[in-house]
Protein backbone atom coordinates (compact mmCIF):
# COMPACT_ATOMS: atom_id res chain seq x y z
CA UNK A 1 0.00 0.00 0.00
CA UNK A 2 1.14 3.41 -0.78
CA UNK A 3 1.82 6.59 1.64
CA UNK A 4 -1.21 8.12 -0.38
CA UNK A 5 -3.16 4.78 0.01
CA UNK A 6 -2.26 4.83 3.69
CA UNK A 7 -3.42 8.44 4.54
CA UNK A 8 -6.51 7.96 2.54
CA UNK A 9 -7.72 4.93 4.80
CA UNK A 10 -6.61 6.98 8.00
CA UNK A 11 -8.96 10.22 6.92
CA UNK A 12 -11.75 7.70 6.23
CA UNK A 13 -11.38 6.17 9.84
CA UNK A 14 -11.14 9.77 11.17
CA UNK A 15 -14.56 10.68 8.93
CA UNK A 16 -16.05 7.36 10.38
CA UNK A 17 -15.20 8.58 14.05
CA UNK A 18 -12.93 5.66 14.65
CA UNK A 19 -10.32 7.93 16.29
CA UNK A 20 -7.76 4.92 17.26
CA UNK A 21 -7.49 3.38 14.50
CA UNK A 22 -7.43 6.31 12.69
CA UNK A 23 -3.90 7.39 14.95
CA UNK A 24 -2.56 3.57 14.15
CA UNK A 25 -3.21 4.73 10.85
CA UNK A 26 -1.14 7.77 10.70
CA UNK A 27 1.59 6.61 12.89
CA UNK A 28 2.35 4.31 10.50
CA UNK A 29 2.97 6.66 7.66
CA UNK A 30 4.91 8.47 10.18
CA UNK A 31 7.32 6.10 10.36
CA UNK A 32 8.55 6.73 7.15
CA UNK A 33 7.43 10.75 6.61
CA UNK A 34 8.54 12.01 10.13
CA UNK A 35 9.22 15.43 9.17
CA UNK A 36 5.12 15.73 7.91
CA UNK A 37 3.53 18.09 10.11
CA UNK A 38 -0.13 17.44 8.21
CA UNK A 39 0.27 14.07 10.27
CA UNK A 40 1.08 15.42 13.28
CA UNK A 41 -1.61 17.43 13.26
CA UNK A 42 -4.00 14.66 12.08
CA UNK A 43 -2.88 12.38 14.90
CA UNK A 44 -3.93 15.75 17.27
CA UNK A 45 -7.26 15.72 15.81
CA UNK A 46 -8.13 12.66 16.93
CA UNK A 47 -6.62 12.64 20.39
CA UNK A 48 -8.83 15.43 20.56
CA UNK A 49 -11.41 14.29 19.61
CA UNK A 50 -10.77 11.33 22.38
CA UNK A 51 -10.41 13.58 24.71
CA UNK A 52 -7.00 13.00 25.41
CA UNK A 53 -6.13 17.06 25.33
CA UNK A 54 -2.08 16.49 26.92
CA UNK A 55 -1.55 14.32 23.62
CA UNK A 56 -3.01 16.17 21.31
CA UNK A 57 -0.90 19.33 22.54
CA UNK A 58 1.76 17.34 22.29
CA UNK A 59 1.26 16.56 18.86
CA UNK A 60 -0.20 19.75 17.41
CA UNK A 61 3.70 21.40 18.90
CA UNK A 62 4.96 18.82 17.08
CA UNK A 63 3.65 20.02 14.09
CA UNK A 64 3.78 23.89 14.90
CA UNK A 65 7.69 23.00 15.01
CA UNK A 66 7.78 21.34 11.53
CA UNK A 67 5.81 23.77 9.91
CA UNK A 68 5.27 27.18 11.56
CA UNK A 69 3.23 28.15 8.97
CA UNK A 70 0.59 25.98 8.76
CA UNK A 71 -3.00 27.79 10.20
CA UNK A 72 -4.75 24.88 11.02
CA UNK A 73 -2.32 23.61 13.64
CA UNK A 74 -2.72 27.16 15.57
CA UNK A 75 -6.39 27.00 15.09
CA UNK A 76 -6.75 23.48 16.52
CA UNK A 77 -4.58 23.72 19.35
CA UNK A 78 -6.23 27.05 20.33
CA UNK A 79 -9.43 25.70 20.40
CA UNK A 80 -8.84 23.49 22.77
CA UNK A 81 -7.17 26.44 24.88
CA UNK A 82 -10.08 27.96 24.56
CA UNK A 83 -11.68 25.19 25.91
CA UNK A 84 -9.65 24.65 28.53
CA UNK A 85 -9.96 27.98 29.41
CA UNK A 86 -5.61 28.33 29.31
CA UNK A 87 -6.15 32.53 28.30
CA UNK A 88 -2.57 32.32 29.03
CA UNK A 89 -1.10 29.53 26.40
CA UNK A 90 -3.95 30.55 23.94
CA UNK A 91 -2.78 34.35 23.85
CA UNK A 92 0.40 33.23 23.44
CA UNK A 93 -0.25 30.54 20.72
CA UNK A 94 -1.88 32.71 18.49
CA UNK A 95 0.37 35.44 18.89
CA UNK A 96 3.47 33.66 17.16
CA UNK A 97 0.71 32.18 14.83
CA UNK A 98 0.00 35.79 13.73
CA UNK A 99 3.97 36.60 13.47
CA UNK A 100 3.88 33.63 11.26
CA UNK A 101 0.61 34.16 9.23
CA UNK A 102 -0.38 37.71 10.16
CA UNK A 103 -3.48 38.13 7.25
CA UNK A 104 -5.12 35.30 8.87
CA UNK A 105 -8.57 36.41 10.29
CA UNK A 106 -9.46 33.37 12.00
CA UNK A 107 -6.61 33.45 14.31
CA UNK A 108 -6.77 37.46 15.27
CA UNK A 109 -10.42 36.17 16.08
CA UNK A 110 -9.33 34.04 18.27
CA UNK A 111 -6.83 36.41 20.43
CA UNK A 112 -9.82 38.80 20.39
CA UNK A 113 -11.63 35.66 22.45
CA UNK A 114 -8.71 34.93 24.39
CA UNK A 115 -8.64 38.75 25.03
CA UNK A 116 -12.26 38.93 26.25
CA UNK A 117 -11.99 35.90 28.28
CA UNK A 118 -9.26 37.37 30.08
CA UNK A 119 -10.78 40.52 30.62
CA UNK A 120 -8.96 42.61 28.10
CA UNK A 121 -11.60 44.37 26.91
CA UNK A 122 -9.83 47.15 25.16
CA UNK A 123 -7.54 44.93 22.96
CA UNK A 124 -10.23 42.85 21.96
CA UNK A 125 -12.18 45.67 20.90
CA UNK A 126 -8.54 46.85 19.04
CA UNK A 127 -8.58 42.98 17.29
CA UNK A 128 -12.28 42.93 16.82
CA UNK A 129 -12.32 46.46 14.90
CA UNK A 130 -9.09 45.14 12.88
CA UNK A 131 -11.27 42.20 11.30
CA UNK A 132 -13.90 44.22 10.37
CA UNK A 133 -11.76 46.25 8.54
CA UNK A 134 -11.41 43.42 6.41
CA UNK A 135 -14.11 41.09 6.88
CA UNK A 136 -17.22 44.23 7.32
CA UNK A 137 -19.89 41.39 6.80
CA UNK A 138 -18.43 39.31 9.86
CA UNK A 139 -21.80 39.09 12.10
CA UNK A 140 -19.65 36.49 14.56
CA UNK A 141 -17.47 39.61 15.00
CA UNK A 142 -20.20 42.14 15.47
CA UNK A 143 -21.70 39.72 18.22
CA UNK A 144 -18.60 39.83 20.19
CA UNK A 145 -18.02 43.62 20.03
CA UNK A 146 -21.58 43.72 21.25
CA UNK A 147 -20.76 41.82 24.16
CA UNK A 148 -17.26 43.51 24.51
CA UNK A 149 -19.50 47.28 24.80
CA UNK A 150 -22.12 45.96 26.89
CA UNK A 151 -19.52 44.63 29.48
CA UNK A 152 -17.91 48.14 29.27
CA UNK A 153 -21.04 49.56 29.48
CA UNK A 154 -21.08 51.47 26.60
CA UNK A 155 -24.67 49.98 25.66
CA UNK A 156 -25.47 52.28 22.86
CA UNK A 157 -22.38 50.42 20.76
CA UNK A 158 -23.71 46.94 22.19
CA UNK A 159 -27.35 47.99 20.84
CA UNK A 160 -25.73 49.08 17.85
CA UNK A 161 -23.51 45.84 17.05
CA UNK A 162 -26.21 43.52 18.18
CA UNK A 163 -28.60 44.92 15.18
CA UNK A 164 -25.45 44.22 12.92
CA UNK A 165 -25.83 40.96 13.59
CA UNK A 166 -29.64 40.73 12.72
CA UNK A 167 -29.09 41.84 9.43
CA UNK A 168 -27.41 38.15 8.69
CA UNK A 169 -28.97 36.24 11.71
CA UNK A 170 -33.02 37.81 11.83
CA UNK A 171 -33.58 34.46 13.53
CA UNK A 172 -31.31 33.52 15.90
CA UNK A 173 -32.95 34.10 19.66
CA UNK A 174 -30.13 34.98 21.60
CA UNK A 175 -29.33 38.57 19.55
CA UNK A 176 -32.91 39.82 20.60
CA UNK A 177 -32.19 38.67 23.71
CA UNK A 178 -28.92 40.40 24.30
CA UNK A 179 -30.55 42.98 22.79
CA UNK A 180 -33.29 43.30 25.32
CA UNK A 181 -30.42 43.04 27.71
CA UNK A 182 -28.44 45.86 26.48
CA UNK A 183 -31.69 48.36 25.99
CA UNK A 184 -32.63 47.59 29.22
CA UNK A 185 -29.35 48.28 31.06
CA UNK A 186 -29.69 51.53 28.65
CA UNK A 187 -32.91 52.30 29.91
CA UNK A 188 -35.14 51.49 27.17
CA UNK A 189 -37.32 49.43 28.73
CA UNK A 190 -40.40 49.27 25.90
CA UNK A 191 -37.49 48.33 23.43
CA UNK A 192 -36.15 45.80 26.00
CA UNK A 193 -39.37 44.17 26.41
CA UNK A 194 -39.89 43.96 22.67
CA UNK A 195 -36.80 42.37 22.15
CA UNK A 196 -37.66 39.47 24.70
CA UNK A 197 -40.83 39.25 23.21
CA UNK A 198 -38.99 38.82 19.78
CA UNK A 199 -36.93 36.16 21.21
CA UNK A 200 -40.11 34.37 22.59
CA UNK A 201 -41.34 34.26 18.91
CA UNK A 202 -38.44 32.68 17.33
CA UNK A 203 -38.40 29.65 20.35
CA UNK A 204 -41.13 29.65 22.52
CA UNK A 205 -39.23 27.16 24.95
CA UNK A 206 -36.62 30.30 24.99
CA UNK A 207 -36.49 30.52 29.04
CA UNK A 208 -34.40 33.30 29.90
CA UNK A 209 -36.62 35.79 27.61
CA UNK A 210 -39.48 34.58 29.67
CA UNK A 211 -38.22 35.45 32.79
CA UNK A 212 -37.52 38.83 31.40
CA UNK A 213 -40.61 39.51 29.87
CA UNK A 214 -42.25 38.75 33.09
CA UNK A 215 -39.97 41.08 35.13
CA UNK A 216 -40.38 44.21 32.68
CA UNK A 217 -44.09 43.76 32.49
CA UNK A 218 -44.02 43.46 36.40
CA UNK A 219 -42.08 46.50 36.77
CA UNK A 220 -44.44 48.65 34.47
CA UNK A 221 -47.13 47.40 36.59
CA UNK A 222 -48.92 45.01 33.74
CA UNK A 223 -49.16 42.45 36.65
CA UNK A 224 -51.53 40.34 34.29
CA UNK A 225 -48.75 40.05 31.76
CA UNK A 226 -46.31 39.40 34.15
CA UNK A 227 -48.79 36.41 35.77
CA UNK A 228 -48.87 35.25 32.46
CA UNK A 229 -45.11 35.24 31.15
CA UNK A 230 -44.07 33.93 34.71
CA UNK A 231 -46.34 31.10 34.52
CA UNK A 232 -45.32 30.35 31.22
CA UNK A 233 -41.64 30.33 32.60
CA UNK A 234 -42.62 28.07 34.94
CA UNK A 235 -43.95 25.82 32.23
CA UNK A 236 -39.84 25.28 30.77
CA UNK A 237 -37.47 23.44 31.85
CA UNK A 238 -36.27 25.05 34.99
CA UNK A 239 -34.88 23.74 38.28
CA UNK A 240 -36.97 23.16 40.78
CA UNK A 241 -35.88 26.05 43.15
CA UNK A 242 -36.23 28.48 40.60
CA UNK A 243 -40.09 27.49 39.87
CA UNK A 244 -40.62 27.91 43.85
CA UNK A 245 -39.24 31.44 43.91
CA UNK A 246 -41.39 32.48 40.47
CA UNK A 247 -44.43 30.72 42.19
CA UNK A 248 -43.77 33.12 45.64
CA UNK A 249 -43.25 36.23 43.36
CA UNK A 250 -46.57 35.82 41.45
CA UNK A 251 -47.98 35.40 44.52
CA UNK A 252 -46.92 38.71 45.95
CA UNK A 253 -47.80 39.97 42.27
CA UNK A 254 -51.74 38.61 42.84
CA UNK A 255 -51.89 40.45 46.30
CA UNK A 256 -50.59 43.74 44.91
CA UNK A 257 -53.49 43.65 42.50
CA UNK A 258 -55.90 42.93 44.95
CA UNK A 259 -54.44 45.61 47.06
Amino acid sequence: MSEKEKVDKAVELYNQGKYKEAIDAFSSVLETCQDNAELYNNIALCYANLGEYDKAEKHYLRAQELNPKLPQVYINLADIYYRNKDMASGIGLVSTGLAEIPDNLVLRHYLARFYMEDAKLDLAIDELENILEKQPDNYDVYYDLGRVHFELGNYASAIENFENVLDYKSENPWIYYYLGEAYEANDEIDKALSNFLKAIARNDAFAPAYKKAGILFFARGDYEDAIEYFEDYMELDIPEEEKAKIKELIERIRKKQNA
